[in-house]
């Protein structure tokens, strides 16, 4: 009989360790499953964010593309090519306006040359050698030697404008050394030796302006009263047809 009581006794002590160990593993079970899952802190400081951002970034959302520059704020095109063309280069040189300066002696070089065609003529070649432009304004007051009253001008020669002389450019005109009467003593025919050149003014006083220029006339050249010159002309073929 105790051996049967001490057996239960046993049985049953067995039987509560058992339940208790099944018991302690449970609660273990479950708190380990309770430890596993996210907290609601976990998930906004872990592995994925709260909430989306409203907007992507801006290289990929148009709207987030930053707004083009005002016209001031924009920079300048720095090779463009100047809308202007045909302006005047801005390199100092300056723009004098028309040319109102009269070709003198000191600024312009006379040189009196024979011509086989036409006969019994004689060509003068004014050259700009100044700096500026020139005038060769009306005929050239042409004087031989020592004559008190210069060459008799042939008004049918007038050009149609006033020849404007660059630096470096040359006017023309022509002298005829005799007219009709050539050869008779009321003509007073004589050898020239000195041929004189002076200029006219722009204004049409009628007198010279600035100093003249002299030249050695071309051996043999011959001349009377009768003797006219043209005026200036453009052009040496178009001072030669008178």
């Amino acid at each position: 009989m105790r051996i049967t009581v001490r057996v239960a006794a046993t049985t049953a002590t067995a039987l509560i360790a058992a339940l208790s160990l099944t018991a302690c593993q449970g609660d273990g079970a479950e708190s380990a499953a309770a430890s596993s899952k996210p907290s609601a802190g976990a998930s906004s400081t872990g592995q994925e964010p709260v909430s989306k951002p409203s907007t992507l970034p801006s290289e990929a959302s148009p709207s987030a593309a930053p707004a083009s520059a005002s016209p001031s704020q924009q920079p300048q095109k720095q090779n463009q090519p100047s809308s202007r063309q045909g302006t005047r280069p801005t390199t100092g040189a300056k723009d004098d306006g028309p040319v109102t300066t009269a070709c003198t002696g000191a600024t312009a070089k006379v040189v009196v040359s024979k011509v086989s065609r036409p006969v019994n003529h004689l060509l003068l070649t004014v050259t700009n050698t100044g700096s500026r432009a020139c005038n060769a304004y009306g005929a050239p007051f042409v004087g031989f030697d020592d004559a008190q009253a210069p060459v008799r001008v042939l008004e049918e020669s007038r050009p149609q404008a006033v020849v404007t002389l660059a630096p470096g450019d040359s006017a023309y005109a022509a002298v005829t050394l005799s007219g009709e009467r050539g050869g008779d003593p009321d003509a007073h025919g004589r050898t020239v030796r000195k041929v004189s050149v002076h200029f006219a003014p722009g204004d049409g006083s009628g007198g010279s302006v600035g100093s003249g220029r002299t030249v050695a006339a071309p051996s043999g050249t011959y001349a009377d009263d009768d003797a006219t010159v043209t005026y200036w002309q453009r052009e040496m073929d178009q001072a030669l047809t008178f």
